[in-house]
């Protein structure tokens, strides 16, 4: 079985794949001050809570953009498991072109999302990750990453307006009513979400405007994508295990 980890800023995925079929998933807060003892036992908990044990993990994959917890958890695959952890970056192959002016700077988690979403339209694509920060990957008709664009998340935009502000509330992120708010919560909610959906379809429909392909799919994930989703016009298919799938993707290239 393979133990596939997603560190982001803010939450870390993991994954177990079976004959490559997702058999579970788990979140943990992404946290620079754990052990690797600490760790090891949580990664333990959450996979026993799925009915896996860590004797069963034959394969460990990590993809971060937090470089610290990627040292912690890849001392614990090493040392608990007995398993050398491939950690997505440079040199590994991934069987994606990427035609950036520096392909070292582009998140592992950017790269991975690419490679899952070109993988499931084989086709021109648009990934969007609706995380920490929400990120565009795109992806010509050949199969190469042609970079992308990245604007905060909307958690971030609510979190800056309460802690930015004397008198704002912090607010649940949910639809509001209507566009126009009757009070001050529900304008918080239709700037936040009607600005992310908005900011959203423009992007797409800039970014669409200036590839060369005809067919252009649009996938997204993360946190907030089934939401936000419902509410634009760009967005056609949601994947929340898509980073995931990505690695189980990159892992059979490296194993």
């Amino acid at each position: 079985m393979l133990l596939a980890i997603d560190i982001g800023n803010t939450q870390t995925v993991l994954g177990c794949f079976k004959e490559g079929t997702i058999r579970c998933v788990g979140r943990i807060s992404t946290d620079q001050r754990r052990t690797t003892d600490e760790s090891h036992l949580l990664i333990q908990s959450i996979l026993q809570s799925h009915g896996v044990e860590l004797t069963e993990i034959e394969g460990v994959i990590l993809s971060s953009v937090v470089p610290p917890v990627t040292s912690i958890l890849s001392d614990v695959a090493r040392t608990r498991l007995g398993i050398e952890a491939i950690v997505v970056g440079v040199g590994t192959r991934t069987g994606l072109k990427i035609k950036v002016e520096n392909p070292r700077e582009v998140g592992a988690d950017r790269i991975v999302n690419a490679i899952a979403a070109f993988h499931l339209t084989q086709s021109a694509t648009i990934s969007i990750d609706l995380g920490t920060a929400i990120t565009f990957d795109v992806i010509d008709s050949s199969g190469a990453y042609l970079g992308g664009a990245i604007a905060p998340g909307v958690n971030l935009g609510l979190d800056a307006l309460f802690s930015g502000t004397a008198k704002l509330p912090r607010v649940d992120l949910v639809p509001p009513p209507a566009t126009v708010g009757r009070n001050t919560v529900q304008s918080i909610q239709s700037g936040i979400f009607f600005g992310t959906v908005a900011m959203i379809d423009g992007m797409v429909d800039r970014i669409k405007a200036e590839m060369q392909d005809t067919e252009i799919k649009v996938v997204a994930t993360g946190g907030n994508a089934q939401i936000i989703a419902e509410s634009t016009t760009s967005i056609e298919r949601v994947e929340p295990d898509l980073t995931l799938m990505g690695l189980y993707l990159i892992y059979e290239r490296n194993r």
